[in-house]
């Protein structure tokens, strides 16, 4: 038992293949779901309050002439970062023996020094000091994201997981708007990244206090050897083909997203030619998409738990991705920027929660979560060093944001055929 009362659950689990992260077998209660869904929502506000508008905004600050090329620097450098940094955290965090559990201890200086990253971007004055600053955000935030969501194959039986990866798709849509309201409200660059980090840390104090985590007992933590190490992040897809098919559906759903919302600042000036405040045009389309999103992504992920059934869901939320980004592509007006977003949430809503919950379905090993994890999280980092290097040449010389949204819609609706391919979830 831990300080306050609560059980701090054993390392449990040893069985390989499909549907091996089966938690402890006990239903989470709605504290715990509660405060895990506020840590996301701390983690994804220090996202995407620099990802939506802050970033977008110091680039055009420091280069106003190439600001495309210098956004694509500072995101793509910062994905990059994420891609490594997620896995080896995770891995790292399976292999912790501290008192508190595997998972609290990355989380809180997960949390911590991605505010220290945020203070950074305040203060610079290039793009080598943005990008520098991004980076350190994507290192720090990416240890704490690691741990959360390794806690739910962790501690969540199967039976819930739709449940909870309905939460934590709220406080990923909660996150996004939160944050795009805190660096709108702010007044200045340096002001929003301040207000970022301010809440960041704070909201994940709940989750670190209670002390609930699973605890690996330092006699069964295997001998470190570097090579051995490494090689574990090799997951090959011939022994777990479902494994295999889930990360490459999870990558194109999330290429399509990151093509679509990368240069959402850009679109509204360049191509829908917004006549009030962008940044404030950019807020409301956020908080519509919100509205949505938050309407289905709880209920998606309850309707997926109580019928058994992922794959059907995921299908029919990327049709709805892809038909949301066509709208962007051929009604480039603020009429259709509305709409598209209404829609776009109503995908995203169900996509995120049941997605997540097949993702966990299909992790490899029982001992792994945080390394499973960490390489399917490379499915969200990786989209985004790609999504500038196709996304700007599109806008310059392939046909502009037509393309560009058309390109969306095609990812989207490949990742949603190809997720049919997966066998052992329904």
């Amino acid at each position: 038992m831990t300080a306050d009362g609560t059980a701090q659950e054993p390392l449990t689990g040893s069985g390989s293949g499909s549907g091996s992260g089966s938690g402890s077998g006990r239903p989470v209660r709605g504290g715990w779901v509660g405060a895990l869904s506020l840590a996301n929502l701390g983690v994804w506000v220090g996202w995407f309050g620099p990802l939506q508008l802050l970033l977008a905004r110091q680039a055009e600050l420091l280069a106003p002439d190439h600001k495309a090329s210098a956004l694509a620097l500072v995101t793509g450098t910062g994905a990059a970062v994420s891609m490594v940094a997620n896995p080896v955290f995770g891995a790292l965090s399976d292999r912790t023996t501290a008192r508190t559990g595997r998972r609290i201890p990355w989380v809180f200086g997960g949390v911590a020094g991605g505010a220290g990253g945020l203070l950074v971007l305040a203060r610079a004055s290039s793009i080598a000091g943005v990008t520098a600053g991004w980076c350190l955000v994507q290192l720090a935030l990416n240890a704490a994201f690691a741990a959360l969501t390794a806690a739910v194959p962790d501690q969540v039986p199967a039976r819930q997981r739709g449940l909870v990866g309905g939460w934590l798709g709220v406080s990923q849509v909660a996150g996004i708007l939160l944050g795009t309201a805190l660096a709108t409200a702010a007044g200045t660059v340096a002001a929003g990244y301040a207000a970022c980090a301010a809440f960041a840390v704070p909201a994940a104090l709940p989750y670190v206090l209670m002390r609930r985590d699973t605890r690996l007992d330092p006699a069964d933590r295997p001998a470190f050897r570097l090579r051995a190490f490494l090689a574990g992040f090799g997951i090959d897809p011939r022994r777990h083909p479902d494994f295999g098919w889930a990360w490459l559906t999870r990558f194109l759903m999330n290429l399509s997203y990151s093509v679509s919302t990368m240069y959402l600042l850009y679109y509204l000036t360049d191509a829908v030619h917004y006549r009030g405040d962008a940044d404030k045009g950019v807020l409301v389309l956020t908080a519509l998409n919100a509205c949505t999103l938050l309407a289905t992504v709880v209920v998606g992920g309850i309707r997926s738990d109580r019928t058994g059934r992922r794959k059907s869901y995921v299908v029919g939320s990327g049709l709805v991705i892809s038909t949301a980004t066509l709208l962007l592509a051929v009604w480039q007006t603020w009429t259709g920027a509305i709409v598209a977003s209404l829609v776009l949430g109503i995908g995203f809503g169900v996509y995120t929660s049941v997605d997540f919950a097949l993702l966990t379905d299909v992790l490899p090993t029982a001992e792994d979560h945080g390394r499973d994890l960490g390489v399917i999280n490379i499915a969200n980092a990786l989209p985004q060093v790609l999504a500038p290097v196709i996304a700007a040449p599109v806008v310059a010389r392939l046909g502009g944001y037509t393309a560009l949204y058309l390109l969306a819609a095609l990812l989207a609706l490949a990742g949603s055929v190809l997720v049919r391919r997966i066998r052992s979830v329904a």
